[in-house]
């Protein structure tokens, strides 16, 4: 059974760091693409960043662009996400996903997969 596993939000003030994993199971994420997501309170869900299987090539939304880098550690099976610099704004429920298409615009409905969210707080 494929299952997405996420862990290391928490409580940061601005200016600080977190990094976010993502423990796969049931499958190898080395096949998928894969993403993470975020969703504020009275917001629409978010793509912050995304990598396809098709070509490696991380895409990041303007908003984290310079401050997160997405990453995979292929024997582990676990997608990370480091958030460096974090601002108030970056506040949400983050969402690790995996998708077996193609990803072309890092959009929800491009993955079948999804943890179950873990929030971070930037607030000091």
């Amino acid at each position: 059974q494929e299952k997405l596993v996420e862990s290391g939000g928490g409580l940061v003030q601005p200016g600080g760091s977190l990094r976010l994993s993502c423990a796969a199971s049931g499958f190898i994420l080395d096949d998928y693409s894969i993403g993470w997501f975020r969703q504020a309170p009275g917001k629409e869900r978010e793509g912050v960043s995304c990598i396809s299987s098709s070509d490696g090539s991380p895409y990041y939304a303007d908003s984290v662009k310079g401050r997160f880098t997405i990453s995979k550690d292929n024997a582990k099976n676990t997608l990370y996400l480091q958030m460096n610099s974090l601002k108030s704004e970056d506040t949400a429920v983050y969402y690790c996903a995996a998708g077996i298409r193609t990803v072309l615009f890092c959009e929800g409905n491009e993955f079948d997969y999804w943890g179950q969210g873990t929030q971070v707080t930037v607030s000091s």
